[in-house]
């Protein structure tokens, strides 16, 4: 069953929610935003959610007033990263709250994933293909986000962020909840030489049997091959510790349904952002 439930209205943005999670935990909000619904025109239409895309600013920050408004948020709680497509984790305190919301100036810098226990800090991140990764301890009430292409897949992010929960807040692998968000699918994503290399040492790393090895990294004739990002990340978070039952996995494909997300691969790069988002609401 497919774990974002695409949640379109007549006048407000297209959004991806996690639904079973939301109605599980009282307090948690979490989901994807589509590119549907927003104010962005041209390559950008209509809800881009990237600053650092060169759409108008004034547009992007309309497209995130949108989605706060939608899911009942005050949009100084959105709190982003710049993302650099490395593996470093920032742990967000009060102080970060409303860091890179309307600028590129103050955003988090040099991390691909966020982390909190304060409620009220709505986390987001940006993707156009790259895989979107939740985690939520229940326990002590903290969320994360990061941001996964194939370099921070091969650096492993999902368990430096799992790493990072556990030091930060005493997090149980065991204990937590993941979801992989929309991205782009194994039937999409075709890469050379140089990627397979680097994933092929990733994934002989996993301990994995050469038929699910194949299964991710199916490689052709022609020296490329199609890769599954989104099951070696299931695959990383299970090595993380979180145990698979309590992982769910989007069967969305962002090169496939250009009609409902940006895909930087198809659209020749020059397109928008979706975003992620999870938070903690106040008491």
């Amino acid at each position: 069953m497919e774990a974002f439930k695409h949640n379109q209205s007549a006048k407000g943005p297209s959004l991806f929610l996690l639904s079973e999670w939301e109605s599980r935990y009282d307090r948690l909000n979490t989901g994807f935003t589509g590119r549907q619904g927003g104010v962005s025109e041209g390559h950008f239409s209509s809800l881009n959610m990237g600053l650092h895309v060169k759409d108008q600013d004034a547009a992007v920050i309309s497209n995130r007033r949108l989605l706060t408004d939608a899911i009942g948020w005050p949009f100084e709680a959105w709190t982003c990263a710049e993302q650099v497509h490395g593996n470093r984790v920032w742990q967000v305190t009060e102080a970060d709250k409303g860091k890179g919301r309307n600028s590129l100036d103050d955003v988090l810098r040099d991390c691909d994933a966020i982390m909190t226990n304060v409620p009220g800090v709505l986390l987001t991140s940006f993707y156009a293909d790259c895989v979107p990764l939740y985690f939520y301890d229940p326990e002590h009430d903290a969320v994360a986000l990061a941001h996964a292409g194939w370099k921070g897949t091969v650096q492993q992010i999902a368990v430096e962020t799992v790493r990072a929960m556990e030091q930060a807040y005493g997090t149980d692998p065991k204990a937590l909840v993941a979801a992989i968000g929309p991205s782009i699918g194994g039937c999409c994503y075709e890469v050379d030489g140089p990627v397979i290399e680097q994933v092929q040492a990733l994934l002989t790393g996993l301990s994995l049997t050469q038929e699910e090895v194949e299964s991710m990294l199916k490689q052709s004739e022609d020296g490329k091959a199609n890769l599954d990002l989104k099951e070696i990340n299931r695959q990383i978070m299970i090595k993380a510790g979180i145990l698979p039952i309590r992982i769910e996995l989007t069967e969305w494909c962002t090169g496939c349904r250009r009609d409902l997300f940006f895909s930087h691969r198809k659209e020749g790069g020059l397109t928008g952002r979706m975003a992620s988002w999870i938070g903690i609401r106040e008491r």
